[in-house]
């Protein structure tokens, strides 16, 4: 696998996501049972924006010493445009966690342990599979256009679907965790397994845990080959879209008051997979710029947001309307 990851840059970034994951749970509250406030996620949010930017800056300088201006540029790009499209991507997890808090009545004060295991869990799952992905990408280039086929219709189930919320009471994975494991009725804190009478019980908690680790595999199925449609360079790949999970759990406490707002969002995250997969489709007939996919990714983002906010303001209805 061609990459400009050297192992003394792996070995610094992997150090960098352990460093600010210790920063969190062990120095900023991270371990406490505590109510995420909005000044808190805004500040969590900034942070990691900048440490990605910050991220994007010094690998641009170290390559242009290096390799030189044009592989500076394009690399930097390569990451900027990965790091927005998993960003985009990952409202969708906002919107179902939403849910499953909501489902299951967690209160505001136990949903940060939870997101914070989800997201270790995430790093690992998505390591996997970049690497995998870097894998078949390098000895099967053929396997470019499946993935691009499948963004395609992906986005394309995604706006068709858009109003439709999915009914967690039928889940699959939710019912054969009912029926297999002895479940408590009601939450015991911020634990996930209790034991009663040297019996084992798992906790509601437990069940959330695991639907939100299932649902960030589920949508890094969609993400992950819409980034290789950007670069097949892991280490791009890797670095962005560790940065945009790592800020996820921040934007998630920022977002989750305004959720029911952003309408029309589903619409832009399903144009940026349709263009991301006919981008992808046209890889070997012509090769997008990067600058040019980074336009098109923010101003579709943009103007479904703005749309939204738009909408929600001239009809005050509208976000029950589309419950």
């Amino acid at each position: 696998m061609e990459s400009i990851g050297e192992p003394w840059m792996w070995a610094a970034f992997f150090a960098l996501v352990l460093a600010m994951v210790a920063a969190d749970l062990f120095l900023l509250g991270g371990r406490k049972r505590h109510r995420v406030s909005l000044g808190e996620a805004a500040g969590w949010s900034a942070v990691w924006i900048a440490l990605a930017l910050a991220f994007c800056g010094g690998l641009w300088w170290w390559l242009d010493g290096t390799a030189g201006r044009e592989v500076a540029n394009l690399k930097a790009g390569e990451f900027l445009t990965g790091y927005l499209i998993e960003k985009s991507l990952a409202v969708d997890n906002i919107f179902v966690w939403l849910m499953l808090f909501s489902y299951f009545a967690v209160p505001l004060e136990l949903q940060r342990r939870v997101l914070l295991y989800g997201v270790l869990g995430a790093i690992v799952m998505r390591t996997g599979m970049i690497l995998a992905g870097a894998w078949l990408i390098a000895h099967f280039h053929w396997i470019l256009y499946l993935f691009g086929a499948f963004l395609l219709i992906t986005g394309i189930k995604m706006a068709w679907f858009a109003d439709q919320k999915p009914d967690l009471a039928r889940n699959p994975l939710l019912l054969w965790m009912r029926r297999h494991l002895r479940v408590t009725p009601t939450l015991e804190g911020e634990r996930f397994v209790v034991w009663r009478d040297g019996v084992r019980w798992f906790t509601p908690l437990f069940l959330v845990l695991v639907l939100v680790e299932f649902t960030d595999l589920v949508f890094a199925v969609d993400s992950i080959p819409a980034i290789f449609a950007v670069t097949s360079d892991p280490f791009i790949v890797l670095t962005s879209n560790v940065f945009a999970i790592l800020g996820l759990r921040a934007m998630y406490f920022l977002l989750a008051d305004f959720a029911d707002r952003f309408v029309f969002l589903k619409y832009g995250l399903a144009a940026v997979l349709v263009f991301i997969g006919a981008k992808m489709m046209l890889i070997d007939l012509y090769k997008i710029p990067i600058t040019v996919s980074l336009a098109v990714v923010a101003t579709l983002i943009a103007v479904s947001m703005v749309a939204s906010l738009w909408w929600s303001r001239r009809q005050p209805d509208a976000t029950n309307h589309h419950r």
